[in-house]
C-alpha cells in the first residue's frame, strides 16, 4: 500500500527545495512501501543491531525457519538453545523474548498506535530493552508510514544532508549540538513531510530503496 499523502508530499517538497526537487524527478516511480506487522519490524531490527546486513540476514532467515509463523507467543515459547543456534547472542534472545512478551502479554498493543502521536510510540517502545529511539522511528517511516518522522541519528541522513546542503560535511560534524540544530532548521522547510524528504535524501545515496 502506498502513502495516501505521498503524491502531494512530493509536489510540496519539490516546490520548497530545489534540492530535493532534482532528487525527486530522478526517482518518478519509487515510493514508501509498508513493512506491515510492528513486532516482526521490531524482532528484525535487533536481530541486526551491530552485525552486517548480509550477517543479520543469515540469521533471520534461520530464525525464520526454526520459526515459520514468528509471532509473540512463538518466539516466547521457543527454547533459547534453539534461537543462539540460529546466531543470536544470548543478549539478542533476551532482547528478543523480552519483546515477544511485552507484545504476548499486551503491554504492547499495536491496535493503539493508530490514536498515539509519534512521541507517545517511541516513549513506549524505548521502554522494551534493545529497543532505541533510531529503532522506532524506523518503524514510524517503514511500517507505520508516518509522514513527518527527522531521524536525526541516522548516519544516512546526515550524510546525505551533509553532501547535499552543507558542502560535503561530515555526519560525525552534523552530531554535535550545532549541527543537530542546523539540520533540524534545515528540516523544517520539509514539514509537514520529513520522512519523505528523509526518504529522498536516502536515494540520493541509494537508489534502491532501503527497508526496516
Amino acid at each position: 500500500m502506498n502513502p495516501p499523502y505521498w503524491n502531494r508530499a512530493r509536489r510540496t517538497l519539490a516546490t520548497r527545495d530545489r534540492r530535493l526537487a532534482a532528487i525527486i524527478a530522478r526517482h518518478p516511480g519509487a515510493v514508501l512501501r509498508s513493512r506491515g506487522e510492528p513486532f516482526v519490524t521490531l524482532a528484525r531490527s535487533i536481530v541486526g543491531q551491530q552485525i552486517s546486513v548480509r550477517a543479520a540476514d543469515t540469521i533471520w532467515q534461520r530464525l525464520g525457519a526454526r520459526l515459520p509463523e514468528l509471532t509473540p507467543a512463538a518466539l516466547t515459547a521457543a527454547p533459547v538453545r534453539s534461537l543462539r543456534a540460529c546466531g543470536l547472542s544470548a543478549r539478542k534472545v533476551e532482547y528478543l523474548q523480552d519483546l515477544a512478551e511485552h507484545f504476548r502479554s499486551g503491554r504492547i498493543d499495536p491496535a493503539h498506535f493508530g490514536t498515539m502521536t509519534d512521541e507517545a510510540i517511541i516513549a513506549e517502545l524505548t521502554e522494551i530493552r534493545g529497543i532505541g529511539r533510531w529503532t522506532v522511528e524506523m518503524l514510524l517511516i517503514f511500517t507505520l508510514m508516518r509522514p513527518d518522522v527527522l531521524p536525526l541519528d541516522d548516519i544516512g541522513l546526515l550524510r546525505a544532508i551533509g553532501r547535499q546542503y552543507f558542502d560535503d560535511e561530515s555526519p560525525d560534524s552534523l552530531k554535535t549540538r550545532d549541527g543537530r540544530r542546523r539540520v533540524v532548521e534545515l528540516a523544517g522547510t520539509w514539514q509537514p513531510w520529513r520522512s519523505v524528504a528523509t526518504w529522498y535524501l536516502w536515494r540520493s545515496l541509494d537508489p534502491l530503496p532501503v527497508e526496516y
